[in-house]
């Protein structure tokens, strides 16, 4: 009955706090809102100069295949000098320029026709655009051959195989990891604040002297905001399938065990940073130092762990987020590769037994 009585306080208290309902179910929203249209790793529309020293109808047909491409958004220019002045100025991120003897060259196998030069100071784009237009000059070459009843000589037969995210979308890929953002939000910052609240609102007092027990006030508060983030993250997954298209190749119960875990885990850092902080701001502050800015940086989510430094490749072992960021990416654009999942669901319970264990250890009934 106390135990009872105890969910039944939280989630009066969740309902008659609007920053909570604001943080589980509408800051969802606004995340994968931002992250499904604002934010793309992919090159949209990249603007490309032009230049043929002498065109002719191979060329054109070259630019005109770079023209219906969505990738790009050419302009044709009259001199390499206009567009070396274009890609100083900006106004241009790449420049794609025929030699006068394209339409011999290209006929040739050993024939090196078209320079690419791109703007190397976002080397992301720069890297895309080089092999946006190196696949564009392959799928060219193919077309013109088989147009010609295969009388061109194409050196290299080129067959890409894509696997897991074959229309390399990054949308696949960030909004499978969002998912755990949005579960670090829900789980870390919302129970830091908890035990802070009490404190400052002044009803941890009156918690103390009934009978029940520091177990059952932290098994209270677990299980309110146990169910509010498994809330969260049935919203999250249920626009990345239905409203962004992201596919979910996994089984869901395994998606569901596996968030449990993390969730649990994340409500074990947040109650263990409300036991030790009594104040809301010190408690939210270190919440998101500890927890959420991790979880964005270092847990696989934007940036690839295998491209850091040794040293911060180690330190990313003790990211809760990084464990779930692997599982549920591979449950959305892989399927159940248990390879992957056994270890890092084995990691994950071991972090929320941590964390939980540290939060009853330093929790007792007493006002010091």
């Amino acid at each position: 009955m106390r135990l009872g009585a105890l969910v039944r306080k939280e989630f009066l208290q969740i309902v008659r706090d609007p920053s909570s309902i604001a943080i589980a179910f509408l800051m969802p929203l606004f995340l994968l809102a931002l992250f499904g249209y604002g934010v793309s790793l992919d090159a949209e529309r990249v603007p490309l100069a032009l230049v043929a020293e002498a065109p002719s109808t191979d060329s054109a047909e070259f630019f005109a295949a770079l023209g219906g491409s969505p990738s790009f958004a050419p302009r044709t220019m009259d001199s390499m000098v206009a567009a070396e002045r274009a890609l100083l100025q900006g106004e241009v991120d790449g420049i794609v320029r025929l030699r006068a003897d394209f339409a011999r060259a290209s006929r040739d196998a050993n024939g090196a026709p078209v320079q690419v030069l791109v703007n190397g100071i976002d080397t992301n784009t720069a890297r895309l655009v080089q092999g946006y237009i190196e696949g564009a000059w392959s799928a060219w070459l193919a077309a013109r051959a088989a147009r010609d009843g295969g009388a061109l000589a194409v050196p290299v037969d080129i067959a890409p195989r894509i696997w897991f995210n074959g229309e390399l979308r990054s949308r696949n890929y960030l909004v499978p990891g969002l998912v755990a953002i949005i579960m670090t939000l829900i789980g870390a910052l919302l129970t830091a604040l908890v035990m802070a609240r009490e404190w400052e609102r002044g009803t941890m007092e009156a918690l103390l002297v009934t009978p029940t027990s520091m177990s059952e006030v932290l098994l209270g508060k677990l299980a309110a905001y146990f169910v509010l983030g498994t809330g969260g993250m049935l919203l999250s997954v249920a626009l990345a399938v239905w409203w962004f298209e992201v596919p979910l190749r996994g089984s869901f119960w395994v998606l569901w065990a596996a968030a449990s875990l993390f969730l649990l885990a994340a409500l074990g850092m947040g109650l263990t940073i409300s036991t030790l902080a009594r104040s809301q701001f010190v408690a939210g502050q270190v919440a998101i130092l500890a927890t959420f800015l991790p979880a964005f940086l270092l847990s696989g989510f934007m940036f690839d762990i295998g491209s850091m430094p040794p040293v911060v490749q180690a330190l990313t072992h003790l990211v809760v987020a990084r464990y779930f960021v692997a599982i549920v990416q591979t449950l959305f654009l892989a399927g159940d590769v248990w390879a992957v999942i056994l270890p890092n669901a084995a990691a994950l319970a071991a972090m929320a037994a941590l964390f939980l264990g540290l939060t009853w250890r330093k929790s007792r009934k007493r006002l010091e």
